[in-house]
């Protein structure tokens, strides 16, 4: 293979991986459209310093790596333009220990291990591990909130129902239908929606949450779904938390936890 078949290989490779990308930029500022903005940044940057890249190492560490270069030479802000949830964050995301986040959402959202997570963000392995331990630490001691569940597989919203109250969360009730959604949303208004996409009556967690944002405001919601790319094709609004089917009570856990440091101060439980 020549290195034009090599270099081409490696551009669809990293094709693959920017949905992926874009789901943990998204985790990172909490908003759709400042998440995108640095995963485009991050490409730019890599067409005109293709040395940004080490591709000596997989397509999607490579990615990652330089989307960090771009991440922490910014000082890895959140867009003070933004409104809404992004902005009442600031406070919250101050109270985190540097680089914790980053190392959490790397390893239980996108699967790195310690070491990959170490050449994403220029550490040592140790370090990485270690990252991970203070973020899951400090993100347990966070605030806590009403959840509601959007989910019509009984079992899967006992289960998330469970994970959930055991974080100190109290969960408002559970939804199986878009009708059921926006009438339990309208009887107590959470801080947070966890909502499955395909519904019991074939009806549209997506649409439910549309109904429930237009009724009640903006609220930070969490998908779940076994087809996270469908969600990630950046043709129309899209969430910025999105967790993967099958999913982990540590994925869950971390999804509510960084949610919740996007949702408004003023409802939460003390």
């Amino acid at each position: 293979m020549n290195q034009t078949e090599d270099s081409q290989d490696f551009v669809t490779s990293v094709a693959k991986e920017l949905p992926f990308l874009r789901r943990y930029a998204r985790a990172l500022t909490g908003n759709q459209t400042s998440g995108d903005n640095y995963a485009a940044a991050t490409l730019e940057a890599m067409l005109e310093n293709p040395d940004l890249v080490d591709r000596s190492k997989s397509a999607k560490v490579g990615l990652f790596g330089a989307f960090h270069a771009i991440w922490t030479s910014s000082g890895a802000p959140i867009d003070e333009s933004e409104g809404g949830i992004a902005a009442k964050a600031q406070s919250h995301l101050s109270r985190l220990t540097q680089n914790t986040r980053e190392a959490l959402l790397l390893h239980s959202i996108e699967g790195f291990d310690y070491g990959e997570i170490g050449e994403i963000m220029g550490i040592e392995q140790d370090e990485a591990q270690e990252l991970v331990s203070i973020a899951q630490r400090e993100l347990a001691e966070s605030v806590t909130g009403k959840v509601m569940i959007i989910e019509d597989e009984a079992i899967i919203a006992m289960d998330l129902e469970s994970i959930v109250a055991e974080m100190g969360h109290k969960v408002t009730g559970v939804a199986r239908t878009r009708t059921e959604a926006v009438e339990l949303g309208k009887a107590e208004r959470p801080d947070l929606i966890m909502a499955d996409i395909q519904l019991a009556d074939n009806s549209s967690g997506i649409d439910a949450v549309n109904d429930l944002l237009g009724d009640l405001g903006d609220m930070p919601v969490i998908f779940i779904t076994a087809f996270p790319e469908r969600l990630l094709t950046g043709e129309k609004p899209e969430p910025a938390f999105l967790i993967a089917k099958p999913y982990t009570e540590e994925q869950v856990r971390l999804a509510a936890s960084q949610a919740m440091f996007f949702s408004s101060t003023e409802t939460l439980l003390a």
